[in-house]
């Protein structure tokens, strides 16, 4: 007698196989589904209570070398274990005011059972539905952007959405600046020549959801009173003062993005102790600003891939998209064709940087990132297609 025994990397996919009572399936899952939650800055003494807590629990915590003698003030805590051992300990540590303990287990909680929303309403009627990863397509009308065969001329424009609409582009970028690493800032009389014309054309043929890429709030207001639906703003509104005004007037959806310095700085020895934790804490800010004006509902995030980041933060980012999901707002990775790519691939130029950006596009779908910023809409859209297939 022989028997066949294989091994699954994702151990909850073998349930269909075995003819369970449909009822335990939830009680399999809290006990087949491994968690690990990265709390930062947690105090010490706290620290060795999760730990002790998880041990009890049937799990486990990571703690820094020196907690247990309290060397040091304060250690960040990975668990480790089942949602149901981490369900025990959040029950037990919301009995204990002290410490910040009753804080942390609130803050666990939340990030294991809120949810992103399932649609974001935008101006006009229009909204977003993320039921899959959707691709957003760039449009330039600039003289100047880094990948050439992204500008657009004004003759060219109409022919240029079309393909991307008949290809199933989701959202149309439209930019009148570039910002690649080095950039100059463009006047704002200047920019609204090249956008608004191109918004208007593109409003006036097709039925597309239209972001408009700017970070000035004139441009942003004359783009929304032509029915723009979404700012993706690379300065999370901190280049303009009004900016904020404006988005609470029009209340499109807001691309918040990270950036350290400004276009014509940001590449000079940017540097980070831990950059997905830094980046963290900003859209956290951001976030906490909108949400004040109850605006929390209409925000995207995008880490800014190549924005005052090096090489190795680049693929820090990536490599830790799943904490950025932890904020439960939608996610955007703006990879295509960029430097980093060229950089891992050789030093290509961004004319041959296509196949490394359908990776990063595959490696994105299959993390759930929710819009990807692209050149390419018609191969980026068939990985999508493909990879959401698979997962």
């Amino acid at each position: 007698m022989s028997f066949l025994v294989t091994k699954l990397d994702e151990p909850l996919a073998g349930l269909d196989k075995i003819g369970v009572d449909p009822a335990s399936i939830p009680i399999f899952q809290k006990k087949g589904q491994f968690i690990g939650l990265l709390i930062y800055d947690v105090p010490v003494i706290a620290a060795n209570v999760i730990k002790q807590e998880m041990l009890a629990a049937g799990g486990d915590a990571a703690v820094h070398r020196s907690a247990i003698t309290h060397k040091i003030e304060k250690t960040n805590v990975l668990t480790l274990g089942t949602l149901a051992q981490h369900d025990k300990v959040i029950r037990k540590l919301a009995m204990m005011p002290y410490w910040g303990l009753d804080l942390i287990s609130q803050a666990m909680k939340e990030c294991l059972y809120s949810e992103m929303p399932k649609e974001m309403p935008l101006p006009n009627g229009k909204k977003l539905v993320f039921d899959r990863t959707l691709i957003m397509g760039i449009v330039n009308v600039t003289p100047d952007s880094f990948y050439a065969a992204s500008r657009v001329q004004k003759d060219q424009l109409l022919d240029y959405v079309a393909k991307m609409v008949q290809n199933g582009v989701d959202i149309v970028d439209i930019g009148g600046e570039s910002t690649r690493p080095g950039s100059d800032r463009v006047p704002l009389d200047e920019e609204l020549n090249r956008v608004l014309p191109a918004i208007e054309l593109v409003k006036a043929n097709f039925d597309v959801i239209i972001s408009v890429d700017t970070y000035k709030s004139k441009v942003a207001e004359e783009a929304l009173k032509l029915g723009v639906h979404i700012v993706n703003d690379i300065s999370a509104l901190r280049f303009d003062g009004k900016m904020l005004e404006v988005v609470l007037k029009y209340k499109p959806a807001v691309i918040l993005m990270h950036m350290k310095g400004e276009p014509k700085t940001m590449q000079q020895n940017p540097y980070y102790e831990d950059v997905v934790k830094e980046i963290l804490e900003f859209f956290v800010e951001r976030i906490s600003l909108l949400k004040k004006y109850g605006l929390d509902d209409r925000v995207i995030i995008d880490p800014g891939i190549g924005f005052g980041k090096r090489f190795e933060d680049n693929i820090e980012i990536l490599k830790r998209l799943d904490q950025f999901k932890s904020l439960k707002v939608p996610l955007l990775i703006g990879h295509s064709r960029k430097s980093f790519i060229g950089h891992a691939l050789g030093g290509i130029p961004a004319e041959e940087r296509l196949f490394g950006t359908l990776a990063v596009t595959a490696y994105c779908v299959m993390k759930k990132v929710n819009i990807l910023r692209v050149h390419d809409v018609a191969e980026n859209l068939q990985i999508v297609k493909m990879i959401s297939q698979l997962i």
